[in-house]
C-alpha cells in the first residue's frame, strides 16, 4: 500500500542521507521507523539478541594446524601473537588507570 508523506525539505534531506548511510531506500527507512514506534522493533531486543549469538560463536574453530599451508599458519601464529600483545597491554593499561585513581569508580 502506498501512503504520501509531505514533510520539510531540510527533513526530506536529512531522510535521503541516513537513508543512504545505512544502504537502504528512503521508504524502507521510513517503514523500519513507524515498526520500532509501533513497538514491533525493539533496538534493545535485537541488541541481546546478536549479543547472545555472538556469545557462542567459536573464534577458534578453523582449520586445524596441520591442514594449513605454511604461509597460512605462520599468519595465524603471528595474529595470535599480536593479539596476545594487545591483550597484555590493555590489562597493563587498566592495571595502571586503576593505580593512578584508586579511589574512582570505572
Amino acid at each position: 500500500m502506498a501512503v504520501s508523506v509531505r514533510m520539510d525539505p531540510l527533513l526530506e534531506k536529512e531522510l535521503e542521507q541516513a537513508a543512504r548511510r545505512q544502504g537502504i531506500t528512503k521508504s524502507q527507512f521510513i517503514v523500519e521507523a513507524v515498526e520500532r514506534a509501533l513497538g514491533r522493533k525493539d533496538p534493545a531486543a535485537l541488541y541481546h539478541q546478536v549479543m547472545e549469538q555472538a556469545a557462542h560463536y567459536d573464534i577458534g574453530a578453523g582449520a586445524p594446524e596441520e591442514d594449513l599451508p605454511p604461509h597460512q599458519s605462520a599468519l595465524r601464529q603471528a595474529l595470535r601473537e599480536k593479539h596476545a600483545r594487545q591483550q597484555d597491554e590493555y590489562a597493563a593499561y587498566l592495571a595502571e588507570r586503576t593505580a593512578a585513581a584508586p579511589g574512582k569508580p570505572d
